[in-house]
């Protein structure tokens, strides 16, 4: 029991030890967003500017692009679209502005509506 006590111990100090090493080495940044970056303007992932944007979006009112026939898709798996439906997207997705495209994926997020698998190809490249 005591070499069990002793154990638990060591290691505990130990892990206290690597803590405190990774924090002076590391340091605890916060992200920050540039004051002239936007959303749009996000393409480092590792930035975390994604994740701001996305809990920024969640904040504000829902953005629609002319899509609100696609409203009817709700809960839809991605994977369950017929050609004819996976064409209504890709209708939308022609007509954004390439500053337009990642809004557009996340207020369909925001909605409840997955992106049919036969445009992410298509979307990840207008997205870039």
């Amino acid at each position: 029991m005591l070499y069990l006590i002793l154990s638990l111990l060591v290691l505990g100090v130990f892990t206290a030890l690597l803590g405190y090493i990774s924090h002076r080495r590391h340091g605890d940044e916060p992200v920050v967003i540039a004051p002239e970056s936007n959303c749009a303007t996000c393409v480092d992932p590792t930035a975390g500017c994604e994740q701001v944007c996305m809990m920024e979006a969640a904040t504000k009112p829902i953005e629609y692009f002319e899509d609100e026939e696609l409203d009817v898709y709700k809960g839809r798996q991605s994977d369950a679209y017929t050609d004819d439906e996976t064409q209504e997207f890709a209708d939308v997705l022609e007509t954004l502005r390439s500053d337009e495209v990642k809004a557009w994926n996340r207020s369909l997020i925001l909605r409840g509506i997955n992106m049919p698998d036969g445009i992410k190809d298509e979307y990840i490249e207008l997205a870039r």
